[in-house]
């Protein structure tokens, strides 16, 4: 089944991560925000009406991720696979990151 996420940039819904399965992931931008003509969340993926699909998590999302010892810590502490980024991702839910990206679970 698949999972979601909701991402906000300046707390303005930007879009929606999905994740399919394992090895299939899309990023959708909400239509509203696309309209509104606001900034894309990142130079790598430009504001669109279609939808952007991977095979691994984007980099842009990756690199919101703890790295190292604190990925290990974090990940042994809320029993979640270290190679499970979209899990990792979500445990961040509703928590600040640095720069103005939040991550929501709907």
């Amino acid at each position: 089944m698949p999972r979601q996420l909701l991402i906000y940039l300046d707390k303005a819904l930007a879009g929606t991560l999905t994740q399919i399965s394992p090895r299939e992931y899309e990023f959708a931008y909400d239509k509203e925000y696309c309209s509104e003509g606001n900034m894309p969340i990142s130079p790598t993926m430009p504001l669109t009406t279609e939808v952007y699909r991977s095979s691994y998590l984007f980099p842009f999302f990756a690199n919101l991720l703890p790295e190292g010892a604190n990925r290990r810590t974090i990940c042994r502490h809320l029993h979640i696979d270290e190679r499970d980024y979209f899990s990792l991702l979500a445990s961040f839910s509703g928590k600040d990151f640095i720069g103005n990206i939040s991550v929501v679970a709907p």
